[in-house]
């Protein structure tokens, strides 16, 4: 009897999380198609403002668009404000080739994105950068159920090709414009950990956590207070 008990317990807390996951999910996208419609109806403005900037001072193309990887493998078009200069030919270099043999495995740990070096920032791209509204764009992929504005960073599809069992749960939600792993300051130079925080947000995600990511991130981009 002990043990039957013991079952159903663990049946029932099973079905309890399940039902607060799934509640999370469809709130979660019920904020981001709330949040980004009135966020891009208020930044419209400033969406044409920078649009005309670059043009006059950097020119064509305004907006940069990148192939990633987004929910469940499905790739999507990224939209985002161009930052670097153009090139005649783009030189890809994902993955490393010839493609090592660890990579058999999973994507290596200690794997780096090497910049493409015929392309450098233009001076319009640094003070979009600075201030991280080269991505308001991204707000577009939100609407589209593309991104989300909370999640892993997106990848691109010749990285997450080589993803091991591990790596690949970070596919299981869609990325994010803003995330945990950049929260604590984990990027391409730190694969290895910015896998082990998208797979600590992916596993307990939840409206709190998004909110103090959010903050967070915010508070990130205000004016730091002078020190005397």
């Amino acid at each position: 009897m002990l043990v039957e008990s013991n079952l159903k317990s663990r049946a029932m807390m099973r079905t309890r999380k399940g039902i607060k996951n799934k509640v999370y999910l469809i709130g979660k996208r019920l904020l981001d198609l709330i949040i980004s419609f009135i966020l891009l109806l208020f930044a419209m403005p400033a969406l044409l403002f920078i649009s005309y900037w670059v043009y006059k001072r950097e020119g064509a193309p305004i907006l940069h668009k990148q192939q990633q990887m987004g929910k469940h493998h499905q790739p999507f078009i990224m939209w985002s404000f161009r930052t670097l200069t153009n090139t005649s030919q783009m030189i890809r270099s994902l993955p490393p080739y010839p493609v090592p043999a660890s990579w058999e495995e999973g994507v290596s740990d200690n794997f780096t994105i090497i910049p493409n070096q015929q392309q450098t920032i233009t001076q319009t791209g640094q003070t979009l950068r600075k201030y991280h509204i080269d991505k308001l764009p991204q707000l577009f992929n939100v609407l589209k159920g593309e991104m989300s504005l909370v999640g892993p960073e997106a990848e691109t599809p010749e990285v997450t090709m080589y993803y091991n069992d591990d790596q690949m749960k970070r596919l299981a939600v869609r990325p994010g414009v803003i995330g945990y792993a950049q929260l604590k300051n984990k990027y391409n130079d730190q694969h290895d950990e910015k896998i082990i925080h998208d797979l600590y947000y992916i596993k307990h995600g939840t409206f709190k956590l998004d909110l103090k990511i959010m903050m967070h991130t915010i508070k990130k981009q205000l004016p730091q207070r002078r020190r005397d």
